[in-house]
């Protein structure tokens, strides 16, 4: 492994467990903007993204997976997904956080996934299919008040 992927994972280990406290000691909103603090400030308007950087990012989503399979607990998508979309804006590859929503046999059902560049990056069963997205950015929802 390299340097650079021995750093990727140590990070996503660091970041997965702190996010699978800090969800449950300070909430969604509370942590996903924790996270937010530690991504530098964009420099200019997004770019598209080039073949390297998808690359990049779908190397990165590995890592973050195979980190995730071998920690002490069991993270779930959610966990994952804002481990992965904080490891991605960091980096300078723009990600998008996508929750959706199902019901099935009677019960409600949510699942979490990011996608870069129009592709889906950490959900390779598909399984985000089967799930209606809230419609526009979970940053945009996260300033509506209810």
């Amino acid at each position: 492994m390299s340097g650079r992927a021995r750093g990727v994972a140590l990070e996503a280990a660091a970041a997965l467990t702190a996010t699978y406290m800090g969800l449950r000691l300070g909430g969604f909103r509370r942590w996903k903007a924790a996270l937010a603090w530690f991504v530098p400030a964009a420099a200019g308007p997004a770019i598209p993204l080039n073949r390297a950087k998808i690359d990049s990012a779908r190397e990165i989503a590995r890592l973050e997976q195979a980190v995730a399979r071998h920690l002490f607990f069991r993270a779930n998508c959610l966990e994952s997904s804002l481990v992965l979309w904080w490891l991605l804006e960091r980096r300078g590859i723009a990600a998008e956080l996508r929750i959706g929503v199902r019901k099935d046999a009677g019960n409600f059902e949510a699942h979490a996934w990011v996608e870069s560049g129009g592709a889906v990056l950490n959900d390779p069963g598909e399984a985000h299919r089967h799930f209606v997205p809230f419609e526009g950015s979970i940053a945009s929802m996260e300033t509506q008040t209810h």
